[in-house]
């Protein structure tokens, strides 16, 4: 797909770059020796490190963004849907007893501004 098919699809490429660039930043202080990689890759990788754990089992989740971003857009307010998924997924996990190893968020934004993505 080109890029005129992106923008007539409503994807601003050079937008998404300028955000993805700032993201390493904004997430610096999660990182951990066993996180592999770069952020905004396709994929996350985490070196686990097996002698550490008897049994190693990985727990992961996922929540979806509809009612968090209806709200959101309706009061005109996003800095706290970012806190709400990661809380959201945290919770889920949590209740499960594992340590914390990573964290993975899908960030699918469209038809939104820069101001957007720093509020989120």
């Amino acid at each position: 797909m080109t890029k005129t098919a992106y923008a007539q699809a409503g994807v601003d490429i050079d937008l998404g770059n300028r955000v993805k660039a700032t993201l390493p930043a904004l997430l610096a202080s999660t990182h951990r020796p066993e996180v592999l990689g770069k952020v905004g890759g396709f994929g996350g990788l985490f070196a686990l490190d097996i002698r550490r754990y008897r049994q190693p089992v990985l727990v992961s989740s996922v929540d979806g963004v509809g009612t968090k971003l209806k709200v959101a857009f309706a009061l005109d307010r996003h800095d706290t849907i970012g806190q709400d998924l990661v809380n959201h997924c945290v919770n889920d996990i949590a209740v499960l007893g594992p340590s914390h190893s990573s964290s993975s968020i899908i960030w699918a934004p469209a038809g939104w501004s820069r101001g957007y993505s720093r509020r989120l």
